[in-house]
């Protein structure tokens, strides 16, 4: 029953070879059992109690605090005290209960990890999606670099464009006080002021084409991989439970199993939805990704080499056409720091 439910055209269970015996899956029941355990008999959030001696001990010792409580104020209480004490209660079992079912999926996830890691257990995989999520971080890291080195460029850059502003105006007050040597030192002012105009021009491109390659990869990329990692998550409580459905499929059918089994059904089918829901989910987030980047890089590309062929070949009208192109414009002197809306 359970294995003709799980069969998928693209998505396959894949065994991993066992390095265990029956008596590891028997310690890991005992240790299933006993944790159910501590969660049945953990304290009670109905009512308060003063605790003496240790944890799940006898009830000797424990001390209800309605028995301190005197009887004049059991028949003083009105209705509407009651009601809230009753609503207390209500809100402190609610809060135990998803404790406890927290509690227990993290153990069933947490066991089957660890069959998984030491090759006890078995995971299902969707081979293609797997492919397509790891181009997906290979290319991550590549572009991650492709930024790292642009931002190097941009500070290198925009140091050599200073030092042009500032050796511009050193010349140009040493033409003013060397007479003999006024025209040459004119020429080279003149000369340093309009490589530093085009480096300018040149820094307005490189930091636009920065700034995509940042979106694309810290905000486009990461959105997707934080899908990818609920997805992940998905599988593991998937397979978790599904690991837990056909143990008790292999076990006796008595009435007390049947209502276990009847119960992991339920939650087995709770965790397929979720799993292939969040599968479909980062199959489109994948394909519209691909689109996106195509077409980003496209036109970044395309700005990245126009820019720097126009600066270094000394073409000042096509660099300048190159940022009309784009729509880019330079921020005039003075407006480095961003505004007050641009930090939000």
């Amino acid at each position: 029953m359970a294995d003709s439910m799980m069969s998928k055209a693209a998505t396959m269970e894949i065994p991993i070879n066992s390095n265990g015996d029956s008596r590891n899956l028997a310690e890991d029941d005992s240790l299933e059992q006993d944790l159910q355990q501590v969660m049945v008999s953990g304290p009670n959030l109905n009512e308060t109690s003063i605790v003496s001696g240790g944890y799940g001990g006898t009830t000797e010792g424990i001390i209800p605090t309605s028995s301190i409580k005197g009887s004049n104020m059991h028949h003083g209480s009105s209705n509407s005290s009651m009601t809230a004490e009753e609503a207390t209660r209500g809100v402190a079992v609610e809060k135990f209960d998803i404790m406890k079912k927290w509690g227990l999926n993290t153990y069933k996830c947490t066991k089957q990890m660890i069959s998984e890691r030491f090759g006890r257990g078995s995971r299902t995989v969707d081979l293609e999606l797997e492919a397509q999520i790891e181009v997906l971080r290979e290319t991550k890291r590549k572009y991650e670099n492709v930024l790292h080195l642009a931002r190097a460029l941009t500070n290198h850059f925009y140091s050599m464009v200073q030092t042009q502003h500032a050796l511009g105006d050193t010349f140009a007050d040493l033409s003013q006080k060397s007479p003999e040597l006024r025209d040459e030192f004119g020429y080279n002012a003149e000369t340093q002021k309009l490589l530093c105009k085009n480096g300018e021009t040149l820094l307005g491109a490189i930091n636009f084409f920065v700034s995509s390659i940042n979106t694309l990869v810290n905000k486009t990329m990461e959105d997707t991989l934080m899908t990818i990692k609920m997805y992940e998550n998905a599988r593991l409580e998937f397979d978790a439970y599904r690991a837990d459905l056909e143990e008790l499929n292999m076990g006796p059918r008595d009435a007390v199993t049947m209502a276990r089994i009847e119960a992991a059904q339920q939650q087995y089918q709770i965790h397929k939805d979720k799993y292939e829901r969040l599968r479909s989910d980062v199959s489109i987030k994948l394909k519209f990704l691909e689109e996106n980047k195509v077409k980003v890089m496209h036109k970044q590309l395309l700005l990245f080499h126009n820019a720097i062929s126009a600066y270094f070949a000394g073409n000042q009208q096509q660099l300048e056409q190159t940022l009309k192109q784009f729509n880019i414009k330079l921020k005039p002197p003075g407006a480095d720091k961003p505004s007050w809306l641009e930090e939000q």
